[in-house]
């Protein structure tokens, strides 16, 4: 018996050694990421998100009111306190835990795939990874494509916690909230979905004050966005914000900037509020991004974007998450593209996003190796 106990020991000790070898990188290796927020800022430059304000707009009187006022709240010599000064949180936060991309001065690209440079083709394809030639306008037309929002609803794990919240009236469209079932406010539509107080003054806002710029006020989207996770604690959301891109066709710099700088502020209280509650603290992925570039300043093209205008094409993002390294400001010579967006939302939760289209591919960048 002795004997018998002595050979058979190593053969055990082998098998649970090889059990625990093959257990060992699922258990060190498990994704943390359990919820998404996206958020979009139309139309927002990666030459203003990476330098700041620029002089040959801010000091120039037919694009700046008050060129005094709104150069000491966004102007310094130094480009990289510019930047600071108008997307702080974005500068400090983001960039200590997570990863901005698109700086093309480092050499790090992020481009959109889609021909046409503006706003519903960039959309789909952040939202379906399907750079799609038929999606050619941005006319209020149902997306017939899948957007990960949707392939997502259809899963039991997100059924009814997904939810989108947008100022541009065109994204029930883009989404298809008829056909995937998820909901969708935007435009001049009111929510119904907390019953709150706060949900109840905001429609009256949105009822009694016109916007400025955009068919509502970004203002309105972000705390209807936040009222709604405050009282559904949606899984993934997503928040899309205009006033940056029309503020900017309409040539008004000082909005234009004043715009970004406020989305920074509501972007660092989501992340405060996801830090403060269980559900999301330390289990929530921030994709934060833009649909289109806009024209050089130099050339007087700012203002727009589209096929004529070669820089529409050049975008940026940024991701911090419990899975994402901490990189900070990508300075290597890179190329990302916009349709890898949906993708890596989806492989952040666990799933691989199919739709029936060659979307693009996760970004490898993103994830803890």
């Amino acid at each position: 018996m002795e004997q018998f106990i002595k050979l058979n020991r190593p053969r055990i000790s082998r098998k649970y050694t090889l059990l625990f070898l093959v257990a060992l990188p699922i258990f060190s290796f498990a994704q943390k990421t359990e919820n998404v927020v996206l958020i979009t800022l139309d139309g927002l430059r990666w030459q203003e998100v990476f330098s700041g304000a620029d002089s040959s707009l801010l000091f120039n009187e037919k694009y700046t009111e008050t060129i005094e006022k709104t150069a000491k709240k966004f102007w310094n010599d130094d480009p990289l306190e510019r930047r600071s000064l108008l997307m702080p949180f974005l500068w400090s936060e983001v960039k200590t835990k997570g990863q901005i991309h698109g700086n093309r001065a480092l050499g790090s690209k992020v481009d959109v795939k889609n021909i046409y440079g503006f706003s519903y083709p960039g959309y789909n394809e952040i939202l379906t990874g399907y750079p799609d030639k038929e999606v050619d306008s941005n006319d209020e037309k149902y997306n017939k494509n899948t957007t990960f929002l949707e392939f997502l609803n259809q899963k039991p794990a997100f059924n009814n916690k997904v939810a989108a919240f947008c100022t541009w009236q065109v994204f029930p469209y883009i989404i298809n909230d008829k056909r995937s079932g998820v909901p969708v406010n935007a435009g001049l539509q009111s929510a119904n979905s907390t019953g709150t107080k706060q949900e109840s003054l905001l429609n009256e806002i949105l009822e009694t004050v016109p916007s400025l710029a955009s068919k509502r006020f970004d203002f309105l989207t972000y705390y209807l966005a936040k009222d709604y996770m405050t009282a559904k604690k949606p899984k993934v959301m997503y928040i899309a914000f205009d006033e940056t891109d029309e503020f900017a066709h309409e040539g008004k710099y000082r909005e234009y900037l004043t715009a970004a700088n406020t989305i920074d502020s509501f972007i660092e209280d989501l992340w405060a509020y996801c830090q403060s509650e269980e559900q999301y603290r330390n289990k929530t992925t921030f994709i934060i991004a833009t649909d289109h570039g806009r024209g050089d300043a130099i050339k007087d093209q700012w203002k727009s974007h589209g096929q004529k205008v070669k820089d529409g094409y050049s975008i940026w993002f940024a991701a911090m998450g419990p899975d994402t390294p901490a990189l900070g400001e990508i300075k290597s010579s890179t190329q990302l593209y916009q349709n890898q967006i949906a993708s890596s939302i989806v492989k952040l939760l666990g799933e691989k996003f199919e739709n029936g289209k060659p979307v693009g591919k996760p970004m490898d960048v993103l994830f803890i190796k």
